[in-house]
């Protein structure tokens, strides 16, 4: 017996995916691939339906969606069947705290939210505040984005307010005057900028030389910044919504036009899956990021 397609409306209905969800994750990442039905409109075969309904579940487990449309069915079947790993008493607690925050920017209460970051960064100081309060939070918002309990503009909301607390608190920092002199920018369409200021509070706060370009610098002008300013490190951010296949062709061309005594550091959600490449140092957590610092000082003495 032949199993008919379901449209896209029975397919929200049936695995609690919104349709813009299910639109976004065909563009991001190829899955759902539906078929057109003779009026054009998508129609999805049940063997994805089903597919489709194993990773929400996941999802509503604490999976990242993103991770799980690349694993195969029969892992995810595996997934599905064992619970996680039980939090810790006080992890919890600070779970339930990060999501009190993103709750006051669901409910567009921005001042709130910039006091009770105040008060976190004044408790735990600039570097973890980084780690455990911004970094976070970052990839919660990502997750929210895509799973569709995040509206764009609450996303917006988060990463201006953020931007502007991280501005201010580096303001206070002293120039950094000891090398390395390390560049931040993003390569073309890479418009979050969030990655890039958590790396510049950290380095800055290890003392180093820090020159922000902002985002989406042109390739060619990245290599002539880096060359005019005797950049000794250029450090990029790669954002998960960056298309992934891009990356590592544009950090390839990069390497060619930088000066060639110019260390290439990549970071960021979006690099998690690369595989390693010639001239360019990998960097998916910052904890790996002050390492990387630490070798390069140890190395230039």
């Amino acid at each position: 017996m032949n199993i008919p397609d379901f449209g896209i409306a029975a397919v929200e209905r049936d695995t609690g995916l919104s349709k813009d969800v299910l639109r976004v994750w065909e563009r991001r990442y190829g899955f759902p691939a539906p078929c057109r039905d003779a009026n054009g409109e998508r129609s999805y075969p049940a063997e994805q339906v089903e597919r489709l309904r194993l990773i929400k579940r996941l999802m509503d487990q604490g999976h990242r969606p993103g991770k799980l449309i690349a694993t195969a069915t029969e892992e995810l079947s595996g997934l599905a069947g064992r619970s996680l790993v039980p939090r810790a008493a006080g992890e919890n607690g600070e779970v339930e705290q990060l999501g009190a925050l993103l709750a006051l920017i669901k409910q567009r209460d921005g001042a709130a939210y910039q006091q009770a970051m105040q008060q976190r960064l004044a408790r735990q100081g600039l570097q973890r505040f980084v780690q455990d309060s911004v970094a976070p939070l970052t990839r919660r918002v990502g997750e929210a984005w895509e799973d569709g309990s995040f509206e764009i503009f609450d996303e917006h909301l988060f990463t201006e307010l953020t931007k502007r607390l991280l501005r201010q608190a580096i303001a206070t920092l002293p120039v950094g005057r000891s090398r390395p002199r390390i560049l931040l920018t993003s390569v073309p369409d890479e418009q979050h900028v969030l990655g890039l200021l958590m790396a510049e509070a950290l380095f800055a706060l290890e003392g180093a030389d820090c020159i922000p370009l902002g985002a989406q610098m042109p390739l060619l002008e990245i290599g002539r910044a880096a060359s005019a300013h005797r950049t000794d490190i250029v450090a990029l951010s790669f954002s998960v919504a960056f298309p992934q296949r891009q990356i590592a062709v544009l950090l390839q061309q990069l390497r060619m036009v930088l000066p060639p005594e110019a260390a290439l550091w990549a970071g960021g959600a979006g690099i998690q899956r690369l595989v390693k490449l010639d001239g360019v140092d990998l960097l998916p957590t910052f904890d790996m990021a002050l390492a990387a610092l630490a070798d390069w000082r140890a190395a230039h003495p």
